[in-house]
């Protein structure tokens, strides 16, 4: 029987003139088998925390610090993957703006993929274009291997994982984007429990083998 992987896919960033200069598209993965599990394991982790909000990388204040520091614990204590693309927005130069990041989404998405295996893709819905985004990347995700079984949106709050992902992928983005002398000590602690437990320096790309935390810094030059 072919094994299937979710992906929880999100974005920072990805808006062509909101004065950030890095661009982050990411997700979480795992197993199908294993999403229920995971799930259950997290909110377990709100309960012993009391944390009864979405898990939002906006969200990380003082008083939810240890919770968000143990959920990255949890992360890296597990089988759950991460992966982002950082493109550098100052070295975009396209009329075709919505072209390139359909083109970004490709290059996250089908790194590594296993033509035996199959995949389950989800984004969190963020306009009301995000149906057409959906259908176009579908399209173009099958082009190469036809292994993706489903593409389509959800709620955040629908998946423990796509708020994970937001976490994960939000941490790097403020590491990149925020200037130093105005950075939050809360999500400064959580950035340094994840450059910790990777080994990563978090602002350039990851070895290539790197399977747990994989960064990958595009350059367009």
């Amino acid at each position: 029987m072919s094994k299937t992987f979710n992906i929880y896919c999100d974005e920072s960033c990805h808006i062509q003139n909101d004065h950030k200069k890095f661009m982050l598209l990411g997700s979480v993965s795992c197993a199908y088998n294993q999403v229920k599990r995971h799930t259950e394991r997290i909110n377990e982790l709100k309960d012993k925390h009391k944390f009864n909000a979405e898990i939002k990388w906006i969200n990380a204040s003082p008083s939810k610090k240890q919770f968000y520091i143990d959920l990255i614990d949890y992360f890296f204590d597990t089988d759950l993957r991460f992966r982002a693309i950082i493109i550098d927005k100052t070295q975009i130069n396209t009329d075709d703006y919505d072209a390139f990041y359909y083109k970004m989404y490709y290059q996250l998405l089908n790194h590594k993929k296993n033509s035996e295996y199959k995949y389950n893709v989800y984004f969190d819905i963020k306009d009301t274009l995000s149906a057409i985004k959906v259908q176009k990347l579908r399209d173009i995700l099958n082009i190469k291997y036809g292994v993706f079984n489903n593409v389509q949106n959800i709620h955040s709050h629908e998946s423990i994982l796509m708020q994970l992902a937001d976490l994960i992928m939000g941490a790097i983005s403020y590491n990149l984007n925020v200037n130093k002398n105005n950075i939050s000590l809360t999500k400064k602690s959580i950035i340094d429990k994840i450059a910790k437990h990777s080994k990563q320096e978090l602002i350039s790309s990851s070895t290539f083998n790197e399977k747990k935390l994989n960064l990958f810094f595009i350059d367009l030059k």
